[in-house]
């Protein structure tokens, strides 16, 4: 009777242990939702190093295929992804990737993204409104969307401060002071989030995106002779980051010096950084500062 009672004590330990370890297993899963670059390569390898089990669902036309996705959908395909999610036991998701202009004949909504798209529509103020929209969509149907750099903090700066050898002058402190202030008053108008202020604002980024405007700035000041001025790109007043995160890389650093700026400047923790050693390390070879502010 004793050895009777041991071993069933013995299995509904074993049973409580197993059930812990699946729950443990089920809140370390995540889908990470990748969109095109290379920012879902090195957000999916940060939440891997950080113990997380990441199901990348490629969007296609803008996923690199060499992430090997775990599934590809269409921009209109919402509903087998949900439904995927679903039956791995995943309940977290993250965005990550540059979508760019998507080709609408590729779109052919399924019945859950036509019905998330009517609910979108009634929120066409700017970007940031629809991107709210969708993630309460998400989170009304139980998933939890989380900030891929919340998780991993290695993809931004997370101290503040002179990134790189190269340091702000005098004149590009009161050109960041500008850029800062120019940069919040579009962002609160979600109008953009990026900025060039040379003394006076040269460019401001508006639905054309960051590398758009950066390449009209290269083509005014291509005559230029001294580097003078600042870049910025800085977290918009009441952003939502868990969809919607501001990104530099190498081609920020490069398209900033061949516009014969001086620097950049970002936020700390709310800015990817893709790649952080390269970009730090072009910056140098370039000499242009990049400046992490808390605010």
């Amino acid at each position: 009777m004793k050895f009777y009672h041991k071993l069933r004590l013995d299995s509904s330990l074993i049973y409580s242990y197993d059930i812990v370890m699946r729950k443990k297993n089920t809140d370390k899963k995540i889908a990470l939702v990748a969109g095109a670059l290379d920012l879902p390569f090195f957000t999916r390898d940060a939440l891997q190093r950080a113990g997380w089990d990441v199901f990348v669902i490629g969007l296609r036309g803008f996923v690199d295929m060499r992430l090997n996705p775990d599934m590809v959908i269409r921009l209109g395909g919402g509903g087998r992804a949900i439904r995927e999610c679903r039956r791995r036991g995943i309940r977290r998701v993250t965005f990550v990737g540059a979508l760019g202009h998507p080709n609408f004949s590729d779109v052919r909504p399924d019945l859950w993204s036509l019905m998330t798209l009517i609910k979108l529509l009634k929120h066409q103020r700017g970007y940031d409104s629809m991107a709210v929209a969708f993630n309460k969509v998400l989170e009304g149907q139980g998933f939890e969307i989380v900030a891929a750099q919340d998780l991993a903090p290695e993809l931004t700066f997370e101290t503040a401060g002179v990134q790189t050898k190269t340091k702000p002058s005098t004149t590009d402190k009161k050109n960041i002071e500008r850029a800062i202030e120019v940069s919040h008053t579009i962002g609160r108008a979600d109008i953009g989030a990026s900025v060039v202020v040379d003394k006076q604002v040269i460019a401001v980024e508006a639905a054309e995106g960051t590398a758009r405007m950066l390449e009209r700035v290269v083509e005014m000041r291509k005559s230029k002779r001294k580097s003078s001025g600042v870049f910025a790109k800085m977290t918009k007043p009441g952003q939502d980051l868990r969809i919607d995160i501001p990104a530099i890389g190498v081609d920020t650093v490069n398209a900033v010096a061949a516009a014969h700026l001086r620097g950049i400047v970002v936020n700390t923790k709310t800015c990817f950084v893709v790649n952080k050693p390269a970009v730090i390390s072009r910056a140098n070879e370039l000499g242009i500062f990049i400046l992490a502010l808390d605010e």
